[in-house]
């Protein structure tokens, strides 16, 4: 591995459901657009086929009713100064979700 392209950073994660909304538009969808608006690092979203959060209901593909709303995880890979800003925006917005925060190394493969 060649050391000298690695950076250290952030892995934040931000978790809630499929449906979950903030200023009518999906959650997810707001926290990718105030990355790239912020000129942050890209983001992904991820759907679960179950998982259930701190309020103890399970949501799973099987059961139709609670199948639109699967947990979701968005995650963004950041410089720490970035990972901080963007944290400082969801709580000024009043955002409802859980994070974690994790240190990582990380580097590009191939052009750039």
């Amino acid at each position: 591995m060649n050391q000298e392209n690695l950076q250290q950073g952030v892995h934040l994660y931000f978790y809630c459901h499929l449906r979950a909304k903030h200023d009518g538009m999906l959650l997810s969808e707001w926290l990718l657009q105030q990355a790239k608006q912020h000129g942050l690092g890209g983001g992904s979203v991820f759907r679960a086929i179950a998982g259930f959060g701190r309020h103890g209901v399970l949501h799973e593909e099987q059961f139709f009713e609670l199948a639109d709303d699967l947990p979701i995880k968005i995650e963004f890979l950041l410089r720490e100064d970035q990972a901080e800003l963007l944290l400082q925006l969801v709580h000024a917005a009043g955002v409802d979700a859980t994070y974690a925060w994790s240190p990582a190394t990380y580097a590009v493969i191939g052009k750039h």
